[in-house]
């Protein structure tokens, strides 16, 4: 097990950890820290698969988040583990094979960590953050306002778990 000295503890989830879940990643955790937050909340992320294990954000995600004043160099992708739902309150998938392939690796118990990131959306009509690995530019730029909306909801949710528990 994971020792943490957290409160509360989010994993973000998409294929290959280089993409969409470090990006969510990096701006949630900004989120937090400007929220004042850093030492309540931590903030990781990881792949369904194990192509990229070791290797940074995909070089387009970093330069696109650096461009909107975050920063993902220093994460380097991993897989996910069924450890994870021991040690995460949450653990954010990006679209429904990640979900698939999440729920086929969770155990029972922990059934309801388990959400869907667009779950947290507030202006945004969406279900999935679509992966941007084979498109340009705009489809960055599409996985960073996804990303931002739904860390302004996902923020207010555990801002108030926070508060339940005292």
């Amino acid at each position: 097990m994971t020792t943490s000295c957290a409160d509360f503890r989010i994993l973000f989830v998409c294929m290959g950890n280089i993409c969409r879940s470090p990006t969510a990643h990096g701006v949630f955790e900004a989120k937090v820290h400007e929220a004042g937050l850093a030492g309540r909340v931590e903030v990781d992320s990881a792949g369904t698969h194990s192509y990229h294990v070791g290797a940074p954000p995909d070089a387009r995600s970093q330069k696109h988040a650096l461009l909107r004043g975050y920063d993902l160099s220093s994460q380097r992708a991993r897989q996910l583990t069924v450890q994870d739902f021991d040690d995460f309150d949450l653990v954010l998938v990006m679209d429904e094979d990640n979900l698939a392939r999440a729920q086929a690796l969770c155990p029972l118990q922990h059934a309801q960590k388990l959400r869907r990131f667009a779950e947290f959306f507030l202006h945004h009509n969406s279900m999935i953050v679509p992966d941007p690995y084979q498109g340009g530019s705009r489809g960055f730029e599409q996985v960073l306002d996804l990303v931002e909306d739904g860390s302004a909801g996902l923020l207010a949710h555990v801002a108030s778990q926070l508060e339940s528990r005292g």
